[in-house]
């Protein structure tokens, strides 16, 4: 069978980030193809290419609000479904490094729900859409090009049930396959380059069991999150889920995993830093047994860096980024993707491959620091850590929050009193990793910040110790009273300049380029005293000690 269908478009995987996809294609292209492996199950029902269904999953605020733009009411149909829409740190406990988030209301609502209740209700959303067909029990055996291999003009398709290959035509196919996307490898067989290739070994593995906990458990919380700490890398999130359940998710890194035996995973969550998961717990009803789920790293594929790709393919969701999926990131980050395919779309039927790789970068790098920052502050986890993740790993866990009791720090987040220098060092304590300054230690955490230079693990420079100890290094000229170019640009006058050059005191090339003598020994030049009040200024400072005016030349 050949399809040679113009203005169509194909998709495949019908993953979210791939459904996401459709809908914003679907403003374009008269027909949309979305290609799934899998079948397609009703809404709650799990989905086999997605073994971290049956975990904990969530919507951040942003991820909520896209997808409320594109499917108006989408909140309030799940919520009316029995999904649960609440404030991410007003409603949620936080437990990072070793501290507890002060809870405060900021009208930022996320959304709670398990994987096969969201995907179940966007699948039947974007069904109801003209023009979006979804094939089921279907897989992409491959691209189908032109001669010279510089355009894709199509995909290559069979039944997993058997039946012979189909070729479907599109004027764009999009990659939306996940972790298992075979893009990289169909590059390579059409003459292209591999993208390179970002890891971050974290060898995680969770489990998830899912409990009816007793009235009050939660203190009134939705969620309970204790993350992991270097000297205890286990962490935790009990939340609530749809038809008043709450699903239990812990995980350890580096081979420490929790088990599968109901014993087993009790004994593990209450090894986490923080007791209260363990206190929630007690005496719920189980209903069901622990699953388990392994990562073994992060991984990024940086198709933005490729000098050469063809024409009428993209990539979107995980088959780009696939994030730790503890941080909760993927949905969010995917319909973010969403909405830059869609600002490009308007641009152009085709969107140009570099244009969008590029665009899309700019909405993974702060999530991907976020995530690999994250991981890299336990130090039993390989990987190459910059000065930033240095600085940030470990301003967590020292910093100096105020007192619970006091009533300062409020006025001074928000900007309503204390100087502008206070507000900007507060802003910058609080912005760091999620609202440092309204933190207070739990028990046994630290009670002050380590040196700059003891987090970035630098040691004092060759020349800051001359400075220190005031010992001249060898051949070392007295600068007379000539300032270095970086000192004059920190002064609010101009610095004084020097009237007799010699060694030692030559004024460097950037100087004299200024002054209009870039390839002759600096002079000062004439001053004319009608000019400016800066040239006045410098006319006055140019002139030697006695008030003569220094030889020019005509």
């Amino acid at each position: 069978m050949r399809d040679t269908s113009s203005n169509q478009v194909v998709v495949l995987g019908a993953s979210m980030a791939g459904l996401l996809a459709a809908r914003v294609l679907s403003e374009r292209f008269e027909r949309v193809v979305v290609i799934e492996r899998d079948g397609l199950p009703p809404i709650g029902e799990h989905r086999r290419g997605v073994p971290h269904g049956r975990h904990l999953h969530g919507l951040h605020p942003r991820g909520r609000e896209i997808l409320d733009e594109l499917f108006p009411g989408f909140t309030a149909c799940l919520t009316a479904s029995g999904a649960v829409s609440c404030d991410v740190l007003g409603d949620l406990r936080w437990q990072l490094s070793g501290y507890q988030l002060r809870q405060a209301d900021l009208g930022l609502p996320g959304l709670f729900a398990s994987r096969p209740f969201l995907e179940g209700h966007l699948r039947a959303m974007v069904q109801r859409l003209p023009g979006i067909r979804i094939l089921g029990h279907t897989s992409a055996c491959g691209l189908t090009v032109t001669a010279d291999n510089r355009r894709v003009t199509g995909v290559e398709v069979r039944g997993t049930r058997g039946g012979s290959p189909a070729r479907l035509a599109a004027d764009l196919v999009v990659d939306a396959t996940g972790r298992g996307s075979r893009t990289p490898v169909w590059l390579e067989q059409l003459g292209y380059q591999r993208p390179a290739q970002e890891r971050v070994e974290i060898g995680l593995g969770y489990a998830t069991r899912t409990y009816r906990l007793r009235p009050g458990a939660m203190g009134g919380d939705q969620m309970i999150l204790t993350a992991g700490t270097p000297a205890n890398p286990r962490a935790g999130v009990l939340a609530v889920t749809e038809g008043g359940r709450h699903m239990l998710t812990v995980a350890g890194i580096c081979g420490d995993h929790p088990p599968t035996d109901p014993p087993g995973f009790g004994d593990f969550a209450a090894g986490l830093p923080s007791a209260d998961i363990a206190t929630a717990i007690a005496g719920a009803e189980p209903l069901d047994d622990p699953v388990t789920f392994r990562f073994p790293a992060s991984v990024r594929h940086r198709y933005e860096r490729l000098t050469a790709f063809p024409a009428g393919l993209l990539v979107i969701g995980d088959a780009v980024c696939s994030f730790n999926p503890v941080y909760g990131q993927g949905m969010t980050v995917a319909a973010t993707e969403a909405m830059i395919l869609r600002g490009l779309l308007a641009r152009d039927a085709v969107p140009d491959a570099r244009r969008y790789f590029r665009a899309i970068t700019a909405a993974i790098n702060v999530p991907w620091d976020i995530a690999v920052g994250g991981d890299l502050a336990f130090p039993q986890v390989p990987g190459k850590r910059s000065a930033k993740v240095r600085l940030v790993n470990a301003y967590m866990p020292g910093c100096t929050p105020p007192p619970p009791t006091t009533t300062r720090w409020p006025q001074r987040w928000s900007g309503s009193s204390g100087s502008r220098t206070a507000r900007k060092a507060c802003f910058a304590r609080t912005a760091c990793y999620g609202y440092c300054a309204a933190t207070w230690p739990m028990a046994g955490g630290p009670s002050r910040p380590r040196p700059v230079r003891h987090w970035l693990g630098l040691q004092p420079s060759a020349r800051c110790n001359r400075r220190r100890n005031r010992q001249p290094a060898a051949g070392y000229m007295p600068p007379g009273p000539r300032l270095t170019f970086a000192r004059s640009l920190r002064r609010s006058r101009p610095a004084p300049l020097c009237h007799e050059p010699h060694r030692g005191c030559q004024p460097s090339k950037a100087r004299r380029i200024r002054h209009g003598r870039p390839d002759r020994a600096f002079r000062p030049q004439p001053v004319h005293r009608g000019s400016n009040r800066r040239d006045h200024r410098r006319g006055d400072r140019g002139h030697p000690p006695g008030g003569e005016k220094p030889d020019t030349d005509p």
